[in-house]
């Protein structure tokens, strides 16, 4: 059965359909959905919660209100938990457990983003497998006018997501780039009406769900295992795609192709 829960007072929360559609909110609209220091600390947990212990296929992140994806980190804890190179050590060691959260969640991580992605925000969708959009999304990387630098793993999630120059010049410069732009760039794989957005992603999501979990996990074990060049990384992907062809769905599939029906994946 579908089922939910909040993390970080509420300003974080999971929740997943009964066809293991799961789904990640960032909940604090009022603030354009920035991210105090608990809500980046709270993300793992939201991830782990509806991959192991509610078998999610496929996790959607989004922001709440209808209005914003997120504006990034909230600045106004910088003066005392991001004060100095110390102190900046521990708050972004939060960071990039949540940004690791969404890169090596064993599922695929749609980001659905609409008004701003600003900043960690856009970290946050860099480090999705796919971004959607609509027409209102607006993307920056502010770094440069606050002064600070981003962890390394969210500049290397953003070259990923915008490619070598444009990451250079996204960070470099700080300008605000729109979602056609973005769309220009290859970071998102398509751009809908407002009014389509949640369709459209709602649609992906579900043929993500009723494919071979097995086999959709396999894949993105194997694109992450390209991406960091990691022999353990390949051993596992590896792994991962030889047990494919021991499991009760690569029968199911091949009964179903024969049959000429809809396979029925269970995950096992």
């Amino acid at each position: 059965m579908g089922a939910q829960t909040s993390f970080a007072d509420g300003t974080i929360t999971a929740a997943v359909t009964d066809s293991g559609i799961g789904r990640v909110t960032i909940n604090r609209a009022d603030k354009r959905n920035a991210l105090t220091d608990a809500m980046w600390r709270a993300l793992p947990a939201a991830f782990a919660w509806l991959t192991r212990d509610k078998q999610a296929r496929v996790i959607i992140i989004d922001g709440a209100g209808n209005r914003d994806f997120s504006a990034g980190a909230d600045i106004g804890e910088f003066d005392t938990l991001r004060k100095d190179a110390e102190t900046a050590r521990v708050y972004e060691a939060g960071n990039s457990a949540a940004f690791a959260a969404i890169r090596t969640c064993p599922v695929p991580v749609i980001a659905a983003v609409r008004g701003i992605c600003f900043g960690g925000g856009f970290g946050l969708a860099a480090a999705a497998d796919i971004r959607i959009a609509d027409e209102t999304a607006r993307f920056a990387i502010p770094a440069a006018r606050l002064g600070l630098a981003y962890p390394l793993d969210a500049v290397q999630d953003l070259v990923r997501a915008l490619g070598d120059q444009a990451a250079r010049y996204a960070l470099y410069s700080t300008r605000e780039f729109s979602a056609l732009e973005a769309k220009a760039l290859g970071c998102l794989t398509a751009l809908h009406r407002p009014d389509d957005l949640d369709t459209e992603v709602n649609a992906l999501a579900e043929a993500i769900a009723e494919a071979a979990p097995m086999s959709v996990r396999a894949s993105k074990a194997a694109i992450n295992a390209h991406s960091s060049r990691d022999e353990a990384a390949f051993a596992s992907a590896s792994r991962l795609a030889d047990a494919t062809f021991e499991s009760v769905d690569y029968a199911e599939g091949r009964r179903a192709f024969t049959q000429k029906r809809r396979p029925d994946f269970s995950g096992q």
